[in-house]
């Protein structure tokens, strides 16, 4: 009976295939997917690759790379990627072509946290300690975005120097601590409503020393935050961040207060103001 329903299932795929190729029909791409071995995460993890139209491998064209944190299909890789592609069409001309690199979350509690002694802040926060059954991984995290991906594109991709970061909630707070422990790893840093209450906003508390020591280069930050109606405290975290931020002779940073977004709804709308504001609208050409 299995060869029947196998061989009735093989007859209905192929018969598919045959009426979508007499109509016509074609799948929609917007780029492709690789899984890339980690030994740092100890994982493969799926990385998504959007590439500009255009696109050469043998060209000297070298393109700007957009790192996506929460990067996966059914995460916001879609929807950034096309405001990426719409800010880069040749009438609009925001920025020049770009790699979008979205890195799919498998473990994002894990990846995005910094290791603490205890989970007891969860409690204030209203999250149970069982809602992290995994956590404190965002050092192997950006092992593996320093030592392994950003290798394996410049090796494999047309890629320039030019590097921009997007995470928000738990991907802002891993990409506030990539800016104060190792900023050279980007340019531009689009940080949105971050999660500065884990540990109890101890990486607030060392903002300040910790890009003393660490910034050498000049960065853009830009910090996208939601209404405060929602989460007052939440707020107030991502403003005392703004000015340390602003203190910082490295850093050009513009500070995004948006009243009419949620935590749930602010990344678009943020990702769309970061890149009018991060980059003044210039014609560009290749």
């Amino acid at each position: 009976m299995n060869k029947y329903r196998t061989l009735l299932f093989s007859l209905a795929l192929l018969y598919t295939c045959f009426c979508r190729a007499q109509t016509g029909e074609k799948p929609i791409t917007i780029g492709h997917s690789i899984n890339l071995a980690s030994s740092y995460l100890k994982e493969d993890r799926t990385i998504n690759i959007y590439l500009p139209e255009n696109y050469q491998a043998n060209d000297t064209v070298k393109y700007p790379v957009i790192y996506i944190l929460d990067g996966g299909l059914e995460e916001d890789f879609l929807h950034l990627t096309g405001i990426v592609r719409f800010n880069t069409q040749s009438w609009i001309a925001r920025f020049p072509p770009s790699i979008v690199v979205g890195i799919a979350g498998n473990t994002r509690k894990q990846d995005f946290t910094f290791a603490v002694k205890n989970l007891d802040f969860l409690k204030k926060e209203g999250f149970p300690a069982s809602g992290f059954p995994k956590y404190g991984g965002s050092e192997a995290y950006m092992n593996f975005i320093e030592k392994e991906l950003q290798p394996y594109l410049n090796k494999n991709y047309s890629v320039g120097s030019k590097r921009t970061i997007i995470g928000e909630s738990l991907a802002g707070l891993f990409a506030t601590e990539v800016l104060l422990k190792r900023p050279a790893l980007f340019d531009d840093y689009i940080i949105i409503s971050p999660s500065l209450w884990w540990d109890g906003g101890s990486l607030l508390n060392h903002a300040a020393r910790l890009l003393s020591t660490h910034l050498k280069k000049p960065v853009n930050v830009y910090l996208g935050v939601p209404s405060k109606e929602e989460d007052t405290r939440m707020y107030a975290a991502a403003a005392s961040l703004n000015q340390v931020i602003r203190k910082n002779k490295n850093i050009h940073s513009v500070f995004d207060y948006m009243p009419e977004e949620l935590h749930s709804t602010v990344i678009h709308q943020a990702v769309y103001n970061a890149f009018k504001k991060l980059y003044p609208k210039t014609a560009y050409s290749k």
